[in-house]
């Protein structure tokens, strides 16, 4: 079932997180302090995801040493195995993501972020304040709209030139699959 991101208030400041990387390092936000930074929450096994995933690397490629993309997917991989950390690194190979994916086994960084799907964009300034929440572009599993990331690429270009950001569409995905007790209020 397609499940919307929630619109998290505009302005809001980055919940911090550490940690593994699908590589075997780790990463804190705070590593990142003075860039911007876009938070992509992703799965292997969603078909939302692998719609637009090779949309995804040429667009952290086009804003390298601009934005840091990272992705972090925290689905329960106990239920849906495919988005274990072995199949992420299948996922990063063929989507050709040369950006750090992270693995949050406890889900607290998605509660924190209140992530709602995947794929859930959240793109931060370099004060790490929230400058957009919502859709790659207009691609889903079922249409043939391109996959060119232009709701991305759009406020990305607004944030980095100090303009007002256009209208803002939710994400559309599959839900975030909570381990159970994990699910948000």
């Amino acid at each position: 079932m397609a499940v919307n991101s929630y619109m998290v208030p505009l302005g809001s400041a980055a919940p911090d997180f550490d940690l593994p990387t699908i590589s075997g390092g780790r990463l804190a936000l705070s590593s990142l302090k003075g860039s911007p930074v876009l938070v992509v929450f992703l799965s292997n096994h969603c078909p939302y995801v692998r719609r637009i995933e090779n949309g995804l690397g040429p667009y952290a490629t086009d804003y390298l040493g601009r934005v840091t993309t990272v992705a972090i997917s925290s689905n329960d991989v106990v239920n849906y195995p495919d988005d274990d950390t072995e199949h992420l690194i299948e996922q990063a190979r063929r989507a050709g993501f040369g950006f750090p994916y992270l693995i949050d086994e406890t889900q607290d960084v998605a509660r924190a972020y209140r992530a709602a799907c995947t794929p859930d964009f959240f793109l931060y300034d370099a004060d790490h304040r929230l400058a957009y929440r919502g859709e790659f572009d207009g691609a889903r599993p079922r249409n043939d709209e391109p996959v060119t990331g232009t709701s991305l690429r759009t406020a990305t270009d607004a944030m980095l030139s100090g303009q007002t950001l256009p209208n803002q569409n939710p994400s559309l995905g599959c839900g975030i699959k909570w381990k159970p007790g994990n699910e948000p209020e």
